[in-house]
Order: C-alpha cells, then structure tokens, then sequence
C-alpha cells in the first residue's frame, strides 16, 4: 500500500478563524497591558530604558511568531494510492478522445515534450503537434497546463 501525503494550505474553518482572532486580540490586550505596567515601573522605579525596549521586543516577537505558525500551518491530506485509477470512459467518449490522443494526453501530463512523446510513441513531430492540439481544442484549453488540470478534474488522468 502505498500512501502520498500532501502538504495543502487550507483556509482554516469559521470557528476555527473566530477563535484564532479572539485568542489574538486577546494576547494583544494582555501585551497592552504589560506595556503599561513597564511604563509605570519605568517612570516610578527609574528602569533603564534597554530592559524597557528589550521587554516590548521579545514580547511582540513571541506574539508574532505565534500568530505566524498558528495561521499558516499547512493541512495534511493523505491519499491512499493502493485503489488503482481508473479513468471515466464516459468522459473520454463524450470528449470523442481517440485512443492515441489519449496516450498523447496522459504523455504530456507525465511532463514529456513533443520529442519525447514522438519517440515513446514511434510517431513524428507534426504528428504529436496534431494530436497536442486536438487534445486542447477538445478540452477546451490554451495550454498544456489547463487540458492536463481539465483532464484531472473530469477524472480522465490520474
């Protein structure tokens, strides 16, 4: 069995965004409120002005590293590939998809180049350059890029 872990940025839920802010603005009022208290100290015990500089540092340091790992953690989706693909020949019927404009599909999604694709598949350039271009009138793309993100969301590659 074999498991691919993805590394997503999500946005996180409503209630999870609510609390992240509540919990900030309230981190915020508390640092606020240790300022005062070093103001006060600072102007009645006479502290030197570095501890004073030195204090707010480290706590919007703290503050702001949290609040950084805290709204930017990425989500963890595992996909298990044990399940083999299988492709909906419904879609690629309905997408009148010949069967070498379909190995020319899942060629170039695997990252090859025209050349590449002509030499796995014994055919030449102006071949290749004839079924890539069927392949993105059909699927209704300008680039490579779009027909390969079209084809995975119609479930016709893996």
């Amino acid at each position: 069995m074999f498991l691919r872990y993805l590394f997503i940025p999500e946005l996180p839920s409503l209630g999870a965004m609510r609390r992240t802010i509540i919990i900030y603005g309230l981190s915020m009022a508390a640092l606020l409120g240790m300022l005062k208290y070093f103001e006060y100290r600072y102007f009645v015990r006479d502290m030197p002005i570095e501890f004073y500089v030195g204090a707010v540092a480290i706590m919007f340091t703290a503050i702001g590293i949290w609040a950084g790992l805290r709204l930017t953690r990425p989500t963890i989706k595992i996909i298990d590939n044990s399940i083999p693909f299988e492709a909906d020949d419904r879609a690629i019927q309905k997408l009148s998809l010949s069967k070498r404009e379909y190995e020319v599909l899942e060629l170039i999604a695997a990252g090859h180049s025209n050349q590449e694709i002509a030499d796995k598949l014994f055919i030449s350039m102006s071949t290749v350059k004839t079924h890539v271009s069927n392949v993105l009138a059909k699927l209704d793309a300008n680039r490579r890029t779009e027909a390969i993100a079209r084809a995975k969301k119609m479930r016709i590659i893996p």
